[in-house]
């Protein structure tokens, strides 16, 4: 399944770059998301919680950063479990910062993620319905953190 979008910041790209690479600031933008802690530089834990419909799934993640070329792209991957092994997550991630003006920032996100398990079976053509609200979802809450002067710990 594939989620991806665009939305515009009103912030530079810099700043931007410093709340999207913030874990802390992330885990208050992300649908579900009910924590992250780093493990090293370049991998984070990440506890998140999946509601489609009658169906909830409590994934543990790992979020590896692939590549990443500051103010303009990170590259991640995500791979991880609901508790029980019921249902499998992977995804590949990619963000993209485009400056548009002095303080206006384009981002542009896509991820491919696969799900297998409980949740593909009982979940998943809701879940498609569900994607796109998803993206929007975390771009309202990334503007308002940005727009109440959010800045990376």
């Amino acid at each position: 399944m594939r989620m991806e979008g665009t939305f515009e910041v009103g912030a530079p790209r810099e700043r931007v770059w410093r709340c999207i690479t913030d874990p802390t600031l992330m885990v208050a933008c992300i649908p579900g998301c009910e924590e992250i802690a780093p493990v090293d530089a370049r991998r984070y834990r990440a506890r998140v919680l999946v509601e489609v419909g009658p169906v909830k799934a409590r994934f543990n993640l790992v979020v590896e950063v692939v590549e990443e070329l500051p103010f303009e792209r990170v590259a991640s991957v995500t791979r991880g479990e609901e508790g029980t092994r019921a249902s499998i997550l992977s995804a590949e991630n990619m963000v993209i910062l485009a400056e548009i003006g002095p303080a206006l920032t384009e981002v542009r996100y896509s991820s491919d993620v696969s799900v297998t398990g409980r949740l593909a079976k009982y979940g998943l053509g809701m879940m498609k319905k569900r994607v796109d609200r998803l993206g929007v979802e975390f771009a309202e809450r990334f503007r308002e953190r940005i727009a109440a002067g959010a800045t990376s710990a």
